[in-house]
């Protein structure tokens, strides 16, 4: 009986890897979605994309899902520490989930011999097991589209030659951010304040494709290394995105909403100014706000994994000391200190003024409006103090 059962074990071992190997029609190619219209879809998707016709296979392997049901989800991504994983369906069902967004889909298949083919499948297979499916992810350099160039390179017994686009121009990762997300709205602005100045520094051509679309133009002009062969043999389009007129939404756009914040704040410091007083309970928001935000940017710093909310000069303008200060703008008279951290407060935003202008790092320009009103309230308190 033992022996019976090791031989029906080895049988169903057998047929298993042999369904596992692929025939000689079969493709591999990579996929590539476009934007879509909410701010985790702006940036696209790529996935790897198996058909074999001789085995019956068209799935797609997608290293871009993640889990709501994780426990302390929105924590563990805001700690940079939520595990993104591999997940494998169907070609069609991958097909119609997108082209129901109306997202742009093009394929780009590999020119690869039927032993690269059979390396790059294995490599997916073994991914795609329960014990290997999940991986840390990292917006800037393990992500859905890195995954692309990093499994070739890995799976493959040949090194590829990513070669520069034709007409390319390296950006900073914040730019490469400003190609997909409107600099005037919520989205940008979260990225400006959230993330510091490290993604003011001009990647790599390599780190551009952290990006879908750069993927696939970086593909485009890849070749192996020992043969000088192109790593691309076919490239076509499987869906167009159809035109649709894009609403403004300007009105509600961070320009528009800080500029009447700011406003109201100048309206309300010239009333000061003319009577002679103080507003008490501006000054107590300004400063609860701007320390509040403050202590939030310094935890995404350093009590965090993420690395690109380190280095982060919003601390110029939300300065958590300012919840310090509070107790000081309570007082009919302050403290000597606090006029000379008032003074201190506008020395800041000359540096964030100077940080800007030489590109040290780039701030949201809905914030604007918001700047100015808080250097003309500094230098009104400074004067109303004196």
């Amino acid at each position: 009986m033992r022996i019976k059962l090791l031989l029906l074990f080895l049988l169903c071992s057998t047929v298993a890897n042999a369904q596992l190997k692929l025939s000689d029609q079969a493709e591999i190619s990579v996929l590539t979605v476009g934007p879509g219209t909410l701010l985790m879809d702006a940036f696209g998707h790529n996935g790897f994309r198996v058909r074999d016709k001789g085995r019956q296979i068209d799935e797609v392997f997608n290293y871009g899902t993640f889990d709501f049901d994780t426990p302390n989800f929105y924590l563990k991504f805001a700690q940079g520490k939520l595990n993104y994983k591999l997940s494998h369906n169907s070609y069609d069902n991958f097909f119609q989930f997108y082209i129901s967004q109306n997202r742009s889909i093009d394929e780009q298949i590999l020119d690869l011999t039927q032993a690269q083919k059979q390396q790059v499948f294995n490599f997916l297979l073994n991914n795609a097991k329960p014990e290997n499916i999940y991986y840390l992810y990292d917006f800037f350099y393990d992500n859905c589209a890195t995954k692309m160039k990093d499994v070739l390179k890995m799976s493959l017994d040949e090194s590829i030659i990513f070669n520069q686009p034709d007409n390319f121009n390296p950006k900073t990762f914040r730019a490469l951010i400003h190609e997909h997300v409107n600099k005037n709205s919520w989205g940008s602005l979260g990225i400006d304040v959230a993330l510091g100045s490290v993604i003011d520094k001009t990647a790599t051509p390599e780190e551009h494709m952290f990006l879908p679309k750069y993927i696939y133009a970086f593909f485009e002009k890849a070749t192996f290394a020992n043969s000088n062969k192109p790593l691309v043999k076919q490239s076509r389009s499987l869906y167009e995105k159809r035109d649709r007129p894009i609403s403004s939404l300007f009105l509600m756009s961070p320009l528009m909403i800080f500029g009447l914040l700011g406003m109201l704040i100048i309206w309300l410091t010239y009333k000061d100014y003319k009577k002679g007083v103080r507003n008490k309970k501006l000054d107590i928001g300004l400063f609860s706000v701007t320390g509040l935000i403050g202590v939030f940017l310094l935890l995404l710093w350093f009590a965090t994994d993420h690395t690109a909310t380190a280095n982060n000069y919003n601390l110029l303008w939300a300065v958590p000391l300012n919840l310090l200060a509070i107790r000081q703008v309570l007082k009919k008279t302050p403290n000597d200190w606090f006029k000379k951290y008032l003074k201190f407060l506008v020395i800041l935003f000359c540096l964030l003024t100077l940080h800007w202008i030489i590109g040290v790092q780039v701030f949201a320009i809905g914030l604007i409006p918001l700047f100015i009103a808080l250097i003309i309230r500094y230098v009104f308190l400074l004067k109303f103090y004196n």
